[in-house]
């Protein structure tokens, strides 16, 4: 019987390296979002890869115990599970460690998260998620802020063509417990079909299920699709009038070169999500970039506290070549003045100096060489 060999480099489906320079690009980008985020006094926390299982679980809502990576911890025998998003993680911190902070209590997060399967967009399984998150507030004020500085970090690192598109997600579940009333098992059909923009299936469903139809009409640009929406309200009685005020509010101080558009009920992604959700799309990119709004972190007590961020996913920016403009490098001759290198380092060059005669500063991937005192061009 012969025993086939996997090649040492071959990783598991979806996993991937990052080399040189993308791996340096990924960490410019990260921190530049980063940056950005603690200048509005956002604080990093960093949780852990994995936790347990039962733990984390009951904090991804939008996630099944199927879907994760798991692994069985060697010194307690418990179940672990690796995380495939990091906004429960942070709402874990706040809800325990963080708890007798102030609040709003604004908090910011970097790393990897791994996911069991990939999505028919992006085949990879492990991504990069960045983001921050407003604990304690999840009003209208709060919301103007999650966004803007979501625009403001993608900004910081040279991304253009930016759409935000909004979202309502717990508004069939609003409607269908007060104005529009549909039976229980009517609900999931009347989501699935408003998520399809299917109006034949939909009006299909049942006479209570048609009443819903004007939403679909609701969707697109961002002023007319908001104007359908306030006619809809005002045929059953201004029930949604605030929402359709909060998300007037959220819209009016993005910039001009912002694209907004609605789709009141789209729920795919925003599980977790109650009265306020956003995706990002960026010009050129297929999918979403980010993706934020308002929720829940379950406390010890029982009690829900509200909550606002948004994570966003840069690895195609990455991919793309975002984050890439990175410093020159400058090769550092045998025999070269150390405190002039130094001195250069200090200026933002990155130097590589030679070990051994006849090494080659362009193989080095440098753009220029230091000529006694004086940097020169290759």
């Amino acid at each position: 019987m012969t025993t086939r060999m996997i090649p040492p480099s071959l990783l598991p489906e979806g996993l991937s390296d990052r080399l040189p320079p993308q791996a340096e690009a990924s960490a410019r980008l990260a921190r530049r979002v980063l940056d950005t985020v603690a200048a509005h006094g956002y604080e990093r926390v960093m949780p852990p890869l994995a936790e347990f299982e039962d733990t984390l679980t009951q904090r991804l809502k939008s996630m099944r115990a199927q879907d994760l990576v798991r692994a069985v911890d060697p010194v307690s025998q418990r179940s672990l599970a690796f995380r495939p998003d990091m906004t429960a993680q942070v709402g874990r911190i706040a809800a325990t460690r963080l708890r007798a902070a102030p609040r709003p209590l604004r908090l910011s997060y970097a790393g990897p998260v791994i996911r069991q399967k990939a999505s028919q967009l992006r085949p990879e399984r492990e991504k990069m998620q960045l983001g921050a998150e407003l604990i304690g507030n999840d009003g209208g004020a709060a919301a103007v802020e999650i966004v803007n500085i979501a625009i403001e970090a993608l900004q910081a690192a040279g991304v253009t063509g930016i759409t935000i598109d909004f979202t309502l997600p717990d508004l069939i579940d609003a409607l269908a417990a007060g104005p529009l009333p549909l039976a229980p098992n009517e609900i999931e059909a009347v989501r699935t079909e408003l998520d399809a923009k299917d109006a034949g299936a939909l009006a299909a469903i049942s006479p209570a299920a048609a009443a819903y139809l004007p939403l679909i009409e609701a969707t697109g640009p961002f002023h007319a699709a908001m104007a359908r929406l306030e006619a809809f309200s005002a045929s059953v009685g201004g029930a949604i009038d605030s929402r359709i005020a909060g998300l007037r509010a959220i819209a009016k101080p993005i910039g001009w070169d912002i694209t907004l558009t609605l789709d009141p009920t789209e729920r795919h992604g925003f599980e977790f999500q109650n009265w306020f959700g956003f995706s990002i799309f960026a010009e050129g990119f297929i999918g979403e970039i980010g993706r934020g709004g308002s929720y829940a972190i379950a406390r010890a007590d029982g009690a829900d506290e509200p909550a606002m961020g948004f994570s966003l996913y840069p690895d195609p920016l990455i991919d793309a070549g975002f984050g890439g403009d990175s410093p020159q490098r400058l090769f550092l001759p045998l025999g070269h003045d150390a405190a002039r290198a130094a001195e250069l380092r200090g200026e933002g060059w990155h130097t590589v100096a030679a070990l051994s005669e006849g090494e080659d500063g362009v193989a080095q991937r440098c753009s220029h060489w230091l000529d006694g005192a004086a940097p020169r061009a290759y």
